[in-house]
């Protein structure tokens, strides 16, 4: 069982394993410690990780730390969000946003 109010970090090596072999869709946070609104988005990540438990996987990946990921996804500014469904990235937003806005933006895929 997955501790629903910690957000998982993924790294190079395991994120086929978590994000690409998931069987729920999966919202990635490439992240930054650098990166204030990287930080700011951290409470709403873990409501959201907990609220949405049954219908999302919430995860994060250092940018920093995981260069072949962050390269693979053309990922340039930080915090960037992707959702991956069915092991395909299907939506992608740049920038901090308030919980209830991220959801309404998650609403169509999950």
């Amino acid at each position: 069982m997955i501790d629903a109010t910690h957000v998982m970090d993924v790294t190079d090596e395991n994120f086929t394993a978590e994000v690409i072999g998931a069987e729920l869709p999966v919202l990635v946070e490439f992240t930054a410690d650098w990166c204030p609104p990287c930080r700011q988005m951290a409470p709403v990540l873990r409501a959201l990780a907990t609220e949405e438990a049954d219908r999302l996987k919430v995860v994060q990946l250092n940018v920093d730390q995981n260069p072949e990921t962050t390269n693979a996804y053309k990922v340039l500014s930080m915090p960037t969000f992707m959702v991956f469904r069915g092991g395909e990235p299907v939506k992608a937003m740049v920038g901090a946003r308030p919980k209830r806005r991220l959801l309404e933006e998650l609403a169509d895929v999950i």
